[in-house]
């Protein structure tokens, strides 16, 4: 199975793909002959079509030729055979002479960057590979070539492309396509694959004929002056783009500027010097500009500019200077302006009231501060207004919104996971207010928003597509019949709505939103009916109680089911079978009971399981071996009998977390746990297994090298309760940093293995209330990462290991009721943990914190057996003396009540007979457990 890339290369291709309109490709090559055609972005081959004609013999033993040298794991050139090869995919001939004019054989797979299913593994299987043969050059009429969106690893470009000589001349290099004006050689994906000879850029000069370049992605860092001296030889260049080009620096001096009829600029994602060169002001006919570096404060000669570009930059300092620029142009025709993802640390100017022009506004995760100027609102064209992320402070008025009757994007709060403290900004308006526009797209999460008028819903546009109104203090109930047509995210969590769960109509909505809320009644029946097209449905942390209706699992698109901490009751539903692509269950703390189904198993791709906190019983079913993408398995505190199942660690190989405690588990731990590569939280504490620990534990590579890359994807889903210090904690941003074994309250035995010493990144150990012998492992001071160690109520032996004294970050330690003997190490921790209770119950320990001194051998000091006799005697007196009086308090205190009280008497049978029913019980379990 080949890996997917990393999140931190997926967030990446995620901001290229916004900002660029790009799918994923690994190469980029295209060349168009197109000097006979007057638009560079449409070029047609109207004679270029398939043919019923054999094609010219030589022509098809090329093809064969430049076959053999490709791969095709996706078999896509299957139909290049027999004699027609005008027929044969991705070939088109001339209508009347048969001749080969064009192949086409771009991967039109498109990857969504989807982190549930094997996308990624589809598009490396579609990509072609290999070599390129040089038998193209016997296509004598070849005049299209696309080879876009394929894997050649790196190879070069060949220079054997210059001889082909429909691309207009007959040379040894792209640089005598002289005639040539559309050229993309980009190179879209994070890999570097592309290896062009950047260094020289001198052939690039022979193309002046150009009107479209593309070098995308292509490094271009020691190109040096000869960058531009080559743009500056192309007088008819309209569009050019050098994003991710590894561009630090521009000539200062030019000359004359040949490149002044320039439309489309885009130099993104690279890590430009500013100021910019003098010649760069020239360029006055621009009307898109995407640059990078800092912040450009001279903007005012580019008064025809309409879209301007400075997103995903580490731009520092204010925006007075560059808006002032831009509004001081008698008629500005700036309509975009997107400052989006810098590090702007400024007020919003009010001269931002001066863009007339103005459609689209970002200024989406900078650090701008102050008011939000009431100018704002005589933006009139505005259609696009994104101020999220930011620190606003004062107060939002009606007149902010005065004369925005075009506006149907608006976007101000905080929208991140795990929201930090809401913005100082309040929404000052009236109650009966109603906005001048209407809205397809409101998103004002985590402001100060505390109430919203019922009346405020029933008003929305029927055109609205998102409404996030999570993470405000907002009150009160939500109509309960509304439509929306139109609408894919509805997200209203973290409030204080309350009532019946709304049954609004939408049949596009794609994703709910309504935890954390105090929704009260039951799931609606029909719930299904209502959202047929619903992917993630998130109802945890209300009030909710009933049953989980069977129609959820006709929700055939459901990805995320999340209804923990509610309370639920009834068996779980049973028909998974029909929901193929769900993800991820969450309905742990509630009341239900009963059997886990076995269709769950029928719902491969399933990878987060949370059922725990619940009173489910029977065996873990062994269908979910099918579920081999499981990473977190939670079904803790339930009534679950039998063993770990085998498929755990044998199919499902990618689990990290497995907690199965306080259950009824019995049996050993099975060999197989030891292939969970990813495991770091491992939690069978308080069930009935029995053996040794496995020494094959150090196989657990996530517990040894820390690598969080395979947690970050998820962290937005994840919510894990674990127990650590005694305490139970739910965690969900750090989940990726807790390492913890926990085997406590078992029947475990023999001695621990010195291989968990190995397991450098554990930070809890505890395997308290157990049978386990011999000595502590010597090498446990390997565990420098420890803050919790309890080896309580087991029978070891011999010496503390002096390796403890080396941990640092301990905190937590509990070595009581063993047989453990010697002087207590000191040093680091153990010095600040003076509770002498923590090693209580084992004789033969002396030293700190303890008040037994140690002999000059290191053991305990004996006493004076005469001292021991006198208080022997002493304590067996006063014990027969307690233990008579309080015979005679208990008896009398008990019965006597019970004779006078009628009532009590009643109630006490009652309880007592309640107890010898639960005895009665667990003595079955036990026998038929034997």
């Amino acid at each position: 199975m080949s890996l997917k890339p990393t999140p931190q290369k997926q967030r990446k291709l995620c901001t290229k793909m916004a900002h660029y309109h790009l799918s994923i490709a690994h190469y980029f090559l295209i060349f168009f002959l197109a000097s006979s055609y007057p638009h560079t972005s449409k070029l047609h081959f109207g004679d270029a079509l398939p043919s019923s004609k054999p094609c010219i013999d030589e022509e098809r033993r090329a093809l064969l030729a430049f076959k053999q040298d490709l791969t095709d794991p996706s078999g896509r050139l299957s139909s290049w055979v027999g004699q027609a090869c005008c027929q044969w995919k991705g070939i088109s001939c001339k209508k009347i002479t048969g001749h080969v004019e064009k192949i086409d054989l771009q991967n039109t797979y498109t990857y969504t960057l989807s982190v549930f299913d094997g996308e990624w593994d589809e598009m490396e299987n579609s990509s072609l590979g290999g070599k390129i043969n040089p038998s193209l050059l016997s296509l004598k009429h070849l005049s299209y070539l696309d080879l876009s969106r394929n894997d050649f690893q790196g190879i070069p470009i060949p220079t054997f492309f210059g001889q082909l000589k429909s691309l207009r001349r007959d040379s040894s290099h792209l640089g005598n396509l002289s005639n040539l004006n559309y050229l993309d050689l980009s190179e879209e994906s994070y890999y570097s694959l592309l290896e062009l000879a950047s260094n020289n850029l001198k052939w690039l000069s022979n193309l002046s004929s150009l009107k479209y370049l593309s070098l995308e992605g292509v490094d271009l860092s020691n190109t040096g002056v000869s960058l531009v001296t080559a743009f500056n030889k192309f007088p008819s260049l309209l569009e050019l783009h050098l994003p991710a080009c590894h561009i630090k620096s521009l000539p200062f001096s030019l000359g004359n500027v040949n490149f002044t009829s320039l439309l489309f600029l885009d130099m993104s994602y690279n890590d430009l010097k500013f100021p910019l060169p003098e010649w760069f002001f020239y360029l006055t006919s621009l009307r898109k500009l995407d640059l990078s570096g800092q912040i450009p404060k001279i903007f005012g000669n580019f008064c025809n500019l309409k879209t301007l570009n400075l997103a995903n930059n580490q731009f520092e300092g204010g925006i007075q200077e560059l808006l002032g620029g831009l509004s001081s142009c008698p008629n500005s025709e700036l309509e975009s302006l997107d400052l989006s993802s810098n590090k702007l640390k400024s007020q919003l100017p009010a001269s931002v009231g001066m863009l007339h022009n103005l459609k689209y506004l970002n200024l989406y995760n900078n650090d701008m501060s102050g008011s939000i100027p009431k100018s704002l609102g005589q933006l009139s064209e505005l259609v696009h207004l994104d101020l999220s992320l930011n620190s606003w402070e004062g107060f939002l008025t009606e007149a902010h919104f005065t004369n925005l009757t075009r506006l149907k994007y608006f976007s101000l709060g905080k929208v991140i996971p795990n929201p930090t403290l809401p913005i100082p900004l309040i929404f000052n308006v009236s109650y009966e207010w109603v906005p001048p526009f209407k809205l397809h797209k409101i998103n004002i999460g985590n402001c100060k928003v505390d109430s919203i008028p019922e009346d405020w819903f029933m008003k929305l546009s029927s055109q609205i597509e998102y409404l996030d109104l999570s993470s405000n203090q907002i009150r009160g109930k939500l109509p309960l019949q509304l439509k929306l047509p139109n609408a894919l995210l509805l997200d209203l969590s973290h409030n204080q709505f309350d009532g019946p769960i709304p049954l609004w109509s939408g049949d596009n909505v794609v994703r709910f939103k309504l935890e954390t809320n105090s929704f009260s009644g039951t799931i609606p029946l029909n719930f299904d009916q209502k959202f047929p097209k619903l992917e993630s449905f998130y109802l945890a942390e209300n009030h909710l109680h009933g049953i989980i209706p069977p129609s959820i699992c006709n929700m055939k698109h459901l990805y995320v089911l999340s209804l923990r901490n509610n309370k639920l009751s009834g068996e779980f539903p049973q028909a998974w079978s029909l929901l193929p692509h769900v993800t991820i269950v969450d309905v742990a703390y509630n009341n239900l009971s009963g059997n886990l189904p076995s269709s769950m198993g029928d719902s491969g791709s399933l990878f987060m399981l949370k059922m725990n906190n619940n009173n489910f019983e029977g065996e873990i079913p062994f269908s979910l071996q099918t579920c081999t993408a499981l990473r977190n398995i939670d079904l803790g505190n339930n009534r679950f009998t039998g063993e770990i199942p085998p498929w755990i660690g044998s199919t499902a190989l990618s689990v990290s977390t497995l907690r199965l405690r306080s259950n009824f588990l019995s049996g050993h731990i099975p060999q197989q746990l030891c292939n969970l590569a990813y495991l770091h939280i491992l939690d069978l504490a308080h069930n009935w297994f029995s053996g040794t620990i496995p020494k094959c534990l150090n196989n657990l590579t996530g517990l040894r090298i820390f690598n969080d890359s395979f947690y970050d994807i998820y962290l937005e889903y994840d919510q894990q309760t674990t127990v650590m210090r005694g305490r139970e904690l739910q965690l969900n941003t750090s989940l990726a940093y807790v390492k913890s074994i926990d085997l406590s309250s078992n029947r475990f035995e023999g001695e621990i293995p010195q291989e968990i010493c190995t397991l450098v990144l554990l930070r809890n150990l505890n395997l308290s209330m157990n049978q386990f012998s011999g000595n502590i492992p010597s090498k446990i001071g390997n565990l420098s990462q420890l803050d919790t160690l309890d080896l309580s109520l087991n029978h070891l032996s011999g010496q503390i290991p002096q390796s403890l004294s080396s941990l640092t970050f301990l905190s937590n330690l509990n070595f009581s009721y063993n047989n453990l003997s010697g002087e207590i190490p000191l040093g680091n921790q153990l010095q600040a943990l003076p509770d002498s209770s923590i090693y209580e119950g084992n004789p033969f320990l002396c030293g700190f914190p303890l008040s037994t001194k140690c002999s000059e051998d290191g053991n305990s000091t004996p006493k004076d057996p005469k001292d021991n006799d006198n208080e022997d005697g002493n304590e067996k007196f006063w014990f027969y003396v307690s233990m008579a009086l309080g015979f005679i308090v208990g008896f009398w205190g008990v019965f006597g009540t019970l004779i006078v009280k009628k009532s009590w008497r009643y109630a006490y049978f009652r309880w007592f007979d309640d107890i010898k029913d639960k005895a009665t019980l667990c003595v079955r379990r036990l026998v038929c457990q034997e």
